[in-house]
C-alpha cells in the first residue's frame, strides 16, 4: 500500500483522507493573522498561563491549546494528605477543561519538540495516535520526574510522591501493611511490616512521613487492636546534617524536635545506597528491615526537555533569560520545574516552588501582551518569596513569614488558611474544608481499594466505506 508523507513533519499516512485530516488540524491555520499559543503542561505554571491568557486575550484573534498527560490540575501542596487518607483525591484535582473558556485541551504525552520548524508532536494515550501541532508561541511548563540518580533498585522497590497515583498507592500500601500486621503474632514480622522509611528530608519527605505517622497511629488505635503500637517505626533519612534545608537552621531544629517527639526517627548525614524487597541499605553498610520505602529525593527533567537543542543547566533544566525566554528563541517561554532562572540580586537560581511558578506564569502573559501590542521592552522576572510553610504533625506546623519564624498550632492554622485560599475553585475549596472538618470528628477510613483496570487500544482500524453515524440514523427514519 502506498503511503503519503507530510512534508512539514515527515509523518506517513495510509490514505489521502488521513493526510488531509492531519494537515487541517496540525498545519493549516484558519488565518495567518491568528497566532497560535501552545502550552505544554498542566501544573501550577501551565494553568496560571492559561488562566491569565483567558483573562487578557478574550477578544484577541488567537488559538490557545494546552496539552497535559493528565486531564486535571493537581494541587500538589496537599498531596501528602491524600497519601494519609485525610483528603480525597478528587478534592485536590480540578479538570483542566474547567479553565478552558476559549482554549482547547488535549490529553496527550509530548513525543518531540522541533524548535526549528515550530512543531510539537504529541501522542494520544488511548490508542497511541500521533499528531503534530504548529505554534507561533510555545510555553514550556512540563515540570519534571522523580530523580532516582540511576539507582535502579531504589526505583524498583520505592514509592515516589509526585502524582495522585503515587499518593493513592502509598495509602493503599499502608493499609495493606496494617492488615498484614494485624494477622501475625510474630514480633519481628510485625515490626518489619510497620517500619516505614522515607528517603529525603525536604518538604515532601517531612510532610509525607508526618502524615503517614498520624494515619498509622490513629488507624491502629481505632481499627487494629491486635497491633502493638510499639512496633511502629517511622524513619526519615536525610543526606545532610539537618532536615528541611529550605528553611533556616533555627526553624529546622524546632521541626526536628517536633518530629522526634512524635516518634519519628531521624537519620542525619545518611544516604540510602541500595534496596531490595525488605531492606534499605545505607551508606554506612547497615541494613534497615522494612516493607515500605518512599523516595522523595528530588526531580530531573523528562527526556523531551533534556534533549531539546538549547542551553541546559542543572539536571537538564532549560536556561532562560531575564524575560523567561529560552535563549536564542524569542517565541519560546519556559517556567516552573523545567526552567533554570537566574536570581541576579543574590547570584543564585530561583527555587522551583508553586508560588514561583505562579509568578512566572503571570509575567509570561504580561510579556505576551506587550509583544502583541508591539512593545519592544519586556518585563524582567523578579520575585521575593512570600514565605515557606509546612505541616509536620497533628495540629503542628512551621513557617517563615517576612523573616519571622512561627511554629506550632498557629503555623498549622496559617498553612491551612493560606493553601485553602489557593485551591482554584469554590467547589474544591468546599470539598477540602469538609474533608478537614470530618477528619476531626470521624475515624479515618481504612478501606483498601484494589487495582483498577484501564483499557488501552494500540490500533483502531477504520473502514472508510462504513456510513457515518448521522447517515445511519437518517437511513433508519
Amino acid at each position: 500500500m502506498s503511503t503519503i508523507n507530510c512534508n512539514q513533519c515527515e509523518l506517513e499516512f495510509n490514505s489521502e483522507t488521513e493526510y488531509y485530516s492531519h494537515y487541517i488540524t496540525a498545519h493549516k491555520s484558519s488565518s495567518p493573522s491568528i497566532k497560535k499559543i501552545l502550552i505544554l503542561g498542566g501544573g501550577f505554571g501551565g494553568i496560571t498561563v492559561l488562566r491569565e491568557i483567558e483573562k487578557k486575550f478574550r477578544k484577541e484573534p488567537i488559538e490557545i491549546t494546552i496539552i497535559s498527560d493528565d486531564n486535571y490540575f493537581l494541587f500538589t501542596p496537599m498531596l501528602p494528605q491524600v497519601s494519609s487518607g485525610l483528603l480525597h483525591p478528587s478534592s485536590i484535582s480540578t479538570p483542566i477543561r474547567y479553565f478552558c473558556k476559549k482554549s482547547q485541551f488535549l490529553q496527550a504525552s509530548i513525543d518531540s519538540i522541533d524548535l526549528e520548524q515550530q512543531l510539537v508532536t504529541i501522542q494520544r494515550p488511548f490508542d497511541n495516535k500521533v499528531r503534530t501541532l504548529e505554534y507561533d508561541y510555545l510555553i514550556l511548563a512540563l515540570g519534571g520526574k522523580t530523580n532516582f540518580f540511576n539507582n535502579h533498585n531504589l526505583e524498583k522497590y520505592s514509592f515516589s510522591m509526585k502524582s495522585i497515583e503515587d499518593a493513592i498507592s502509598i495509602r493503599n500500601h499502608v493499609i495493606l501493611m496494617l492488615e498484614q500486621a494485624a494477622q501475625t503474632g510474630n514480633y519481628k514480622l510485625q515490626n518489619t511490616l510497620l517500619t516505614f522509611v522515607v528517603i529525603g528530608a525536604g518538604f515532601a519527605g517531612v510532610e509525607t512521613i508526618s502524615e503517614i505517622n498520624q494515619f498509622v497511629k490513629r488507624s491502629i488505635s481505632k481499627s487494629y487492636p491486635s497491633i502493638n503500637p510499639k512496633n511502629i517505626n517511622m524513619i526519615l533519612i536525610s543526606s545532610k546534617d539537618r532536615i528541611l534545608p529550605e528553611i533556616n537552621e533555627k526553624l529546622s531544629k524546632i521541626s526536628l524536635k517536633f518530629l522526634e517527639k512524635d516518634g519519628i526517627k531521624i537519620l542525619k548525614n545518611t544516604r540510602a545506597d541500595d534496596a531490595d524487597e525488605e531492606h534499605v541499605i545505607l551508606n554506612n553498610g547497615k541494613k534497615l528491615s522494612c516493607a515500605t520505602i518512599i523516595w522523595t529525593g528530588g526531580i530531573t527533567m523528562n527526556k523531551v526537555i533534556s534533549e531539546l537543542k538549547c542551553e541546559h543547566g542543572t539536571n537538564g533544566k532549560v536556561l532562560v533569560d531575564d524575560m523567561l525566554r529560552m535563549k536564542n528563541r524569542k517565541n519560546v517561554f519556559v517556567l516552573g520545574d523545567c526552567a533554570l532562572i537566574k536570581n541576579s540580586s543574590q547570584d543564585s537560581f530561583y527555587p522551583s516552588t508553586a508560588q514561583h511558578a505562579i509568578k512566572e506564569g503571570k509575567l509570561i502573559v504580561e510579556n505576551l501582551t506587550r509583544i502583541f501590542n508591539h512593545k519592544k521592552k519586556l518585563k524582567k522576572f523578579s520575585f521575593h518569596s512570600l514565605g515557606i510553610m509546612a505541616i509536620i504533625g497533628n495540629k503542628v506546623g512551621i513557617a517563615t513569614l517576612a523573616g519571622h519564624n512561627i511554629s506550632g498550632i498557629s503555623a498549622w492554622m496559617i498553612w491551612r488558611i493560606y493553601y485553602l485560599s489557593k485551591v482554584p475553585t469554590f467547589d474544591k475549596k468546599l470539598k477540602v474544608l469538609i474533608d478537614w472538618i470530618t477528619d476531626g470528628i470521624l475515624t479515618r477510613d481504612v478501606t483498601l481499594v484494589g487495582m483498577i483496570k484501564m483499557k488501552k487500544i494500540h490500533t483502531i482500524h477504520i473502514n472508510e466505506n462504513i456510513p457515518s453515524i448521522k447517515e445511519q440514523l437518517i437511513s433508519n427514519l
